[in-house]
């Protein structure tokens, strides 16, 4: 499995931005007042955790076009595929509108499309299997109301098999009980924002999860080369060593504990509007990441 050879944001200053702006996209009708609640749901998952957007929105010049939000952006060109991020409006021709809430979650759980042929790998479904079916149901209800964008992607091409990795512990959705326990609320998080792709080495086209959190996947772009880093929680090269508001200033402003600013791909204007618990039960999580140099 080949992931990200070219990085998934363009630059970084134009991503410094707040939720309103991510979210002028919401519901097109009023909603129910359960049917609103899930929206609220999966619209905070969509936009800030799964940064969703860092693939499905496309990039101009100055970054991401707002304007077009979700409607189909970065390509990339590996040995596995050449294919292009979809068109996940609901337009009913270039989009999802036509696609059953049933044919959304299979693609979500399975990374097969209505058509019974599998998406690329460069789509984490990996790590969506633990997905809650309440946050599931959030999620589909949230893509329903983005406004319908008619905008043609190129049809994917698949050169061989390159099936997704499945990240251990995500197999099966968690439960609504799971989520009230903190480190396990983490865990949850972390997955289905796939941390755990970008900072586990590729090796031979795949993680070795033995290697969990050790980083070193490289990320080509216009701003160079960055690197993910080690956020174990090892006191020499991880985390282990940062305080709660230090890992949590990182990952909501990019600027790490000696004051340095983070390249791209690194999504921390998304999660800066994580909720405060949803950050700290994040960071409980990744202390209890084993130390690995």
């Amino acid at each position: 499995m080949i992931r990200f050879t070219v990085a998934r944001l363009a630059f970084s200053a134009a991503l410094a931005i707040t939720m309103s702006a991510l979210l002028p996209f919401g519901a097109v009708q009023a909603q129910s007042p359960s049917n609103a609640d899930l929206v609220a749901r999966g619209g905070y998952l969509v936009n800030t955790i799964m940064t969703c957007q860092n693939c499905h929105t496309p990039v101009g010049p100055k970054g991401p076009d707002f304007s077009k939000a979700f409607s189909g952006g970065l390509s990339w060109d590996e040995p596995p595929f050449k294919v292009t991020a979809a068109n996940i409006t609901q337009d009913k021709e270039t989009g999802i509108g036509n696609w059953s809430d049933a044919d959304i979650k299979t693609l979500m759980r399975t990374g097969k499309r209505p058509n019974g042929v599998p998406i690329a790998a460069v789509m984490p479904v990996g790590f969506y299997g633990i997905i809650t079916d309440r946050d599931m149901d959030a999620i589909v209800a949230y893509l329903r109301t983005i406004k319908p964008i008619k905008n043609t992607v190129p049809a994917p091409v698949y050169r061989f098999p390159a099936a997704a990795q499945v990240l251990p512990g995500s197999e099966k959705p968690y439960t609504e009980a799971m989520l009230k326990d903190p480190v396990k609320n983490g865990f949850y998080l972390a997955t289905i924002g796939h941390c755990m792709e970008c900072h586990t080495p590729m090796e031979k086209g795949h993680h070795p999860w033995d290697k969990l959190g050790t980083g070193g996947f490289k990320f080509p772009g216009p701003w160079g080369v960055s690197v993910s880093r080690n956020i174990t929680s090892d006191k020499a090269k991880g985390l282990g060593t940062w305080t709660d508001a230090q890992i949590k200033t990182v990952i909501t402003t990019g600027v790490d504990k000696d004051g340095n600013h983070l390249k791209p791909p690194m999504g921390f204007p998304y999660y800066s509007h994580m909720t405060d618990k949803d950050l700290g039960d994040l960071i409980a999580y990744l202390r209890t990441v084993p130390a690995k140099e």
